[in-house]
């Protein structure tokens, strides 16, 4: 599955939907094929400071628990409760309906340093999600 166009990656397998000043954060599909059947998901409260590259969640499956990582520096707006109900939602949705964070950026020129979906896809192609 090729990656949407209009987002931007991360090459721990993040995916970044971009508005203004706010930041729509999920999984890629590779990353949650990886894993397998999600069955849990920790994430960080409203408010929460986030810093890029940082671990800001925990998802979990049948397989496995990683780490979710911060693609940018910014504060926790909102945060999808449907998926921490409903984690598989990532599973069967993972760029539409179980998008994890909305974060308010403390800089969007560091955006800037976030892969494109060829690039992405080019990097995920001979890379295994963490």
């Amino acid at each position: 599955m090729a990656s949407p166009a209009d987002l931007k990656y991360t090459r721990t397998h993040e995916w970044v939907r971009l508005d203004g000043e706010v930041a729509t954060i999920g999984i890629t599909d590779r990353a949650q094929t990886e894993l397998g059947d999600i069955t849990y998901l920790e994430l960080p409260e409203i408010g929460s400071s986030l810093e890029s590259a940082k671990p800001f969640g925990i998802v979990e499956s049948v397989k496995a628990a990683s780490d979710v990582y911060a693609p940018l520096d910014g504060e926790v707006i909102e945060r999808n409760e449907d998926v921490i109900l409903a984690p598989d939602l990532i599973n069967s949705s993972p760029y539409e309906q179980a998008w994890l964070l909305r974060l308010r950026l403390t800089d969007s020129a560091q955006a800037e340093s976030l892969l494109d979906a060829a690039a992405y896809d080019d990097f995920a192609g001979d890379a295994a999600p963490h």
